[in-house]
């Protein structure tokens, strides 16, 4: 079972990207799923989050900005990213979480420029 994420790219402050991360391989039916991410020179950080039960969770400096959905039918979590800004740039990676089992995915670049 793997986390298959798309989406990255490289796009001018204030602009839209859509991230989509999907589960490959069967049996594998996560509870959450989420996103992080990861700048250079800084900690990695939670961006959103979701359960299977449609709550969300999102990191303070996405809020309003970013919308988590999911697709329970194709066990993908996708990530609406609106008002780019600089500090955006970072890698994203798509997790994924049952009561037993956490995946990673590899990730995907994301690149604002100005």
């Amino acid at each position: 079972v793997q986390l298959q994420a798309s989406g990255g790219g490289t796009v001018q402050v204030g602009g839209s990207l859509r991230l989509s991360c999907e589960v490959s391989g069967d049996g594998f039916s996560p509870l959450i799923m989420a996103w992080h991410r990861q700048a250079p020179g800084k900690q990695r950080e939670l961006v959103a989050a979701m359960g299977s039960d449609g709550t969300t969770a999102y990191g303070d400096s996405v809020k309003g900005r970013f919308t988590i959905s999911r697709d329970l039918a194709k066990n993908a979590v996708y990530l609406q990213m609106n008002s780019l800004t600089l500090e955006d740039t970072a890698l994203y990676i798509c997790n994924a979480a049952t009561s037993v089992t956490h995946l990673d995915g590899q990730g995907t670049l994301v690149t604002v420029s100005s």
